[in-house]
């Protein structure tokens, strides 16, 4: 399997410099993060890629949809890959906002709030919960035929809780079927 972090979003570029939250809820990607998606869109040309996955926050999207026009791809949306909820970025969108904004996608599987809540809840995912999710999502795929030829435009926290890797934006991570967890 393919993991792709989602290109520089608009949190990430203000986060990296001042390392504060700057409130931004589900972010879109800056020019640097589009360039970003093109340059791993084009490293993926050759690796056969015939399925891709992506998280339904805006910035994996739009990473995605950069990968799917340049690959020839539809894009799946799974929930389990979104991000670890713990800055304002990691608020996701509604459904029904998603499906406006991108109409050629499906969204109706995903429930009104697929993110984990911290803002209602007053915490951020654990630790635990986000590596029981990255394990059922491990679980759910690791009998597919295909694993060598998916793609999955996921988050920076979702990709350390599978692998234990800390990646950079739109680094392109291929995951053995064993190493996963």
């Amino acid at each position: 399997m393919i993991l792709i972090r989602h290109g520089q979003s608009e949190f990430n570029a203000i986060y990296s410099v001042q390392r504060v939250d700057p409130g931004i809820p589900d972010p879109c990607l800056t020019e640097l993060g589009r360039a970003q998606a093109a340059e791993a869109a084009a490293a993926l040309a050759d690796q056969k890629v015939r399925r891709l996955i992506a998280s339904p926050y805006i910035r994996a999207l739009e990473t995605a949809e950069i990968i799917a026009a340049t690959l020839g791809l539809v894009i799946e949306i799974e929930p389990l890959v979104r991000e670890r909820a713990a800055f304002a970025c990691d608020i996701g969108s509604r459904p029904a906002d998603l499906q406006r904004r991108f109409p050629h996608l499906r969204f109706d599987h995903l429930d009104h709030s697929w993110w984990h809540d911290h803002v209602a809840l007053g915490e951020p995912e654990t630790e635990e919960a986000l590596v029981a999710r990255c394990e059922t999502f491990r679980s759910r795929m690791a009998p597919v035929a295909d694993w060598d030829h998916i793609a999955v435009v996921t988050h920076w926290g979702f990709i350390r809780g599978l692998t234990g890797q800390a990646v950079a934006n739109c680094t392109i991570l291929r995951v053995p079927r064993q190493l996963a967890l």
